[in-house]
């Protein structure tokens, strides 16, 4: 009777409240993980947040690749926030815990936008054939509804599976221990601690995967194989270059992301390791976005055209504003 009693006990419990055990093997080190982590997040929200804004105020930048760019940006923002903040509170604090209702919120937000960056970047890649392949046609084919549709349905098909794939993973009981050996709420370790069969996950989940991630890689994959199929048969090398470098912040960005990401969910179950794959996940949960607006802002000229005429714009109303000022105009 006191064991049934003890194990209701211990599975209300688990009902409530997981513990994330995160990065606590590094116990010497949070400190220091914490300033790096921090450092790393607000160059990320600082960083995107003004590709956002430099784009918003320069017309010069008002086409469908910086379109684009911008929801990159924004979902970068919600993506890494979604785990940053937990992460950094935990370095700090003794009881690494989580209810069960931030976990799957968590998760929700997480997998939500993860999922909608996998389907815009092969929009960006669809983007990118249409400018090289199809050049005469590009402001044809990349209309602004056109664009907005994109974006549109890159959101509306990632909340769909989403939110059926966490709610069927939520909806199994959880019993045994409830630590989760990861430093966030991620599919595979929270799936680890359901006392029964997950089957249901994995018929939900394999479609997710197959269609709306390998999908759409394979579409990037698609498009930059008639991509550098054109660009090689261009007759200058100057146009060759320039061709390249408009699709290389591009191809960064993917190699990042998709190339991590598809490590840790393509590997087998019985392959996980949590502190490796912890180390691979902070790749594309914390490093990949701080990379997109480095990436976007050092090696692209008209990017930095449009930092340094709005630098400028800002200087000489400082300097109007001052003048008015010094000859007593209101």
């Amino acid at each position: 009777m006191n064991n049934v009693q003890s194990l209701s006990k211990e599975n209300q419990t688990i009902s409530d409240v997981f513990i994330l055990v995160g990065f606590s093997y590094l116990n010497k080190l949070q400190i220091l993980l914490f300033l790096i982590f921090l450092v790393t997040y607000l160059v990320t929200l600082i960083g995107n947040l003004l590709i956002i804004l430099l784009i918003k105020l320069n017309a010069s930048l008002h086409t469908p690749m910086y379109f684009f760019l911008v929801n990159l940006s924004f979902l970068e923002i919600c993506f890494t926030t979604s785990v940053t903040p937990q992460l950094l509170v935990h370095l700090l604090v003794e009881e690494k815990t989580i209810s069960i209702v931030g976990c799957a919120a968590q998760l929700y937000v997480f997998s939500i936008t993860g999922l909608t960056e996998c389907c815009l970047l092969a929009a960006m890649a669809y983007d990118r054939y249409v400018a090289i392949c199809h050049p005469l046609h590009y402001t044809t084919i990349m209309s602004t509804r056109v664009c907005a549709q994109l974006a549109g349905a890159s959101w509306c098909i990632s909340i769909l599976a989403e939110v059926a794939e966490t709610t069927w993973l939520f909806s199994l009981p959880f019993c045994g221990s409830n630590r989760i050996q990861h430093y966030f709420c991620d599919v595979r370790p929270v799936e680890k601690l359901a006392c029964t069969d997950t089957w249901r996950n994995v018929v939900v989940g394999l479609p997710v995967l197959v269609l709306f991630i390998l999908g759409p890689f394979l579409l990037i994959i698609l498009s930059y194989i008639n991509i550098i199929s054109t660009i090689l048969k261009l007759p200058s090398m100057e146009g060759r270059r320039k061709a390249f470098s408009t699709c290389s912040f591009h191809l960064t960005v993917v190699t990042l992301f998709y190339g991590t990401g598809l490590f840790i969910y393509l590997k087998p179950p019985s392959s996980y390791n949590p502190e490796s794959d912890q180390l691979i996940s902070l790749m594309y949960t914390v490093v990949t976005p701080m990379v997109n607006p480095i990436t976007y802002t050092l090696r692209n000229q008209e990017v930095k055209g449009a930092i340094r005429n709005t630098v400028s714009k800002v200087i000489f109303s400082h300097n109007w504003m001052n003048w008015r000022l010094e000859r007593g105009f209101n």
